[in-house]
């Protein structure tokens, strides 16, 4: 079978992808790359500028003789479709596979920190290799009586004071406090922890040296306080986001990777998103005087990519109540603290609500207990003998046979579908087309992998979505389409999710999950984030006024 230049295209994005989820800063995949770059900036300047930057990977080209330019104070949001390269250049740029100068310092965070012994607090301390070898030395230094010495272990002290190393700890507490661990939890072995909290002793590990997907793992008062911690950043950071609110919040400078090209802008909210009815409109009167300069052939037009189409297909209507909660209380087993005492809630398809609280609070706890994965420990739930509930969440990914092809796992899925042209109609419909339909699903991307599971939840025709962390590992013009989707949909929908703006677009209600109940919030998600952060700024204040008097 031949393959047309964009399944081509296609195979190579998926291949990219792949790859990209294996250590990409190791010698084993970087020995695919060739890069090259010529630095044009001052070789002694803080900030770096390469001309001619092109990178090949595994013999295709991701980017082709453009530039990159990152300046200190600048806080750059790295966007791009998946599959373009965006973990690959970070891994170039952390890898100094072009020349950077020595005294530029970096820091690449990828993964959660690996199992061990360690706590989490000794993980972060321990990333600051020049604070930890700065102590070793002045320990041994101490033990001698010469003047040579004598005079180093000055030296050696004098840099350990402008490092503030006798606040390390107190910096590193900070961090995980911010992050959501309390004062037993930094106190406790990694290889205890799940992996999002480990990936969170990760990117505590990288603020704590001050030097890619960030928010994923975090719940929405982790990724308040992280913004806050970012925005106030004062050297030079790279984010890799999906997480569109969370851009706006943070970058002041915007790099678009598209058609093996960087392009740099102002601000994420200008070029990538209206954000307001407001803004909407100025974007919409800036589209039409851009049209007139391309008539007028003052202006190049610029081509535009292909759209996605999500589509939840109407379930048809079931007379309320749909969900009723009575008196339900839940702990997953006696001995264990209660998730929830007492709960009484319906939910109708007229709903929208997103549920928002801490880590452990009971969100997906809910979500779960709604579909019948969980039964209550006390209290009954009631559902409508006819509802047809979907519910979405990473592990659905666990089922797919990697082995077989997207359009022959959904074809044993639903072997009503009798045509194939139809199924790969509707998995093109969620952005798998081409050589990406006929490939071995292990072939595939984390992100293309989430589409497949959406196809294959929209086909069941839910009366009710229960969406839990939807959009990680999808890029931002899937998330928009799942939003539009969902604001289309004709049924209810109970939304687990730290994107502040996917919130905003399908949620009409905001219940908190907190203190074993639920808790209708009067006011928007842009209203809770603004109490988050008096929370989180409080919380901090309380703590740094602790750490003074210690």
């Amino acid at each position: 079978m031949s393959c047309s230049d964009d399944e081509n295209e296609a195979v190579h994005k998926a291949l990219i992808e792949e790859l990209e989820c294996l250590d990409l800063v190791s010698d084993r995949v970087a020995a695919y790359r060739s890069v090259t770059g010529v630095l044009v900036s001052h070789p002694e300047a803080r900030d770096i500028k390469f001309a001619n930057h092109s990178i090949t990977f595994h013999g295709r080209e991701i980017l082709t003789d453009t530039q990159l330019e990152l300046n200190v104070g600048r806080r750059y949001g790295l966007i791009g479709p998946n599959g373009c390269g965006k973990s690959t250049l970070l891994a170039v740029i952390a890898n100094r596979e072009i020349p950077i100068p020595e005294h530029v310092d970096i820091f690449l965070l990828q993964r959660e920190m690996a199992p061990s012994d360690k706590t989490a607090l000794q993980c972060v301390m321990e990333v600051d290799v020049e604070r930890q070898r700065l102590e070793k030395e002045a320990s041994e230094l101490s033990l001698r009586e010469d003047s040579e010495s004598h005079e180093r272990l000055l030296e050696v002290y004098e840099r350990l004071e402008h490092l503030d190393a006798d606040k390390a700890e107190a910096k590193a507490a900070r961090l995980l406090h911010g992050l959501g661990f309390t004062t037993e939890m930094q106190q406790k072995q990694v290889k205890h922890f799940s992996g999002g909290w480990r990936m969170r002793i990760a990117l505590a590990r990288a603020l704590f040296v001050r030097p890619s997907e960030p928010t994923n793992h975090l719940d929405l008062n982790a990724c308040v306080w992280l913004e806050r911690e970012l925005v106030q950043y004062p050297r030079c950071l790279v984010v890799v986001s999906h997480s569109q609110d969370f851009l706006n919040g943070v970058c002041n400078n915007v790099i678009l990777m598209h058609r093996r090209k960087l392009q740099y802008f102002g601000d994420y909210i200008a070029r990538f998103g209206h954000g307001s009815k407001k803004l909407a409109r100025q974007a919409q009167s800036k589209e039409k005087v851009l049209a007139k300069m391309i008539d007028g052939g003052l202006a190049e037009k610029v081509e535009s990519d292909k759209t996605l189409t999500f589509y939840f297909p109407d379930p048809g209507t079931i007379p309320p109540p749909v969900i009723q909660v009575q008196q339900v209380s839940f702990r997953y087993s006696p001995g264990k603290p209660w998730i929830y005492k007492n709960l009484d809630l319906a939910i109708d398809l007229d709903r929208r609500v997103a549920l928002v609280g801490p880590n452990g609070a009971g969100k997906s706890t809910l979500l779960k207990l709604i579909a019948a994965e969980l039964d209550p420990t006390d209290g009954l739930i009631r559902r409508h003998s006819h509802v047809r509930i979907g519910r979405y969440h990473q592990h659905l990914h666990e089922m797919l046979d990697i082995n077989m092809t997207a359009v022959d796992w959904m074809m044993s899925c639903y072997p009503e579908i009798k045509e194939r042209d139809d199924m790969r109609k509707l998995l093109g419909r969620y952005g798998l087309s081409g050589a990406q339909q006929v490939c071995p699903i292990r072939t595939l991307s984390d992100g293309q992998r989430c589409r497949i599971i959406f196809a294959w939840l929209a086909q069941k025709a839910p009366h009710l979505l229960l969406l839990d962390e939807p959009t990680n590992h999808l890029d931002i013009e899937t998330i928009d389409s799942l939003a539009d989707a969902i604001e289309d949909f004709e049924g209810g929908l109970l939304l687990v999710s730290h994107d502040f703006r996917l919130i905003s677009q399908v949620a009409k209600e905001i219940w908190v999950c907190e203190n074993q109940t639920i808790t209708p919030w009067d006011g928007d998600i842009f209203s809770y984030k603004r109490y988050l952060v008096k929370t989180v700024n409080r919380e901090l204040a309380k703590l740094q006024a602790t750490m003074a008097i210690a």
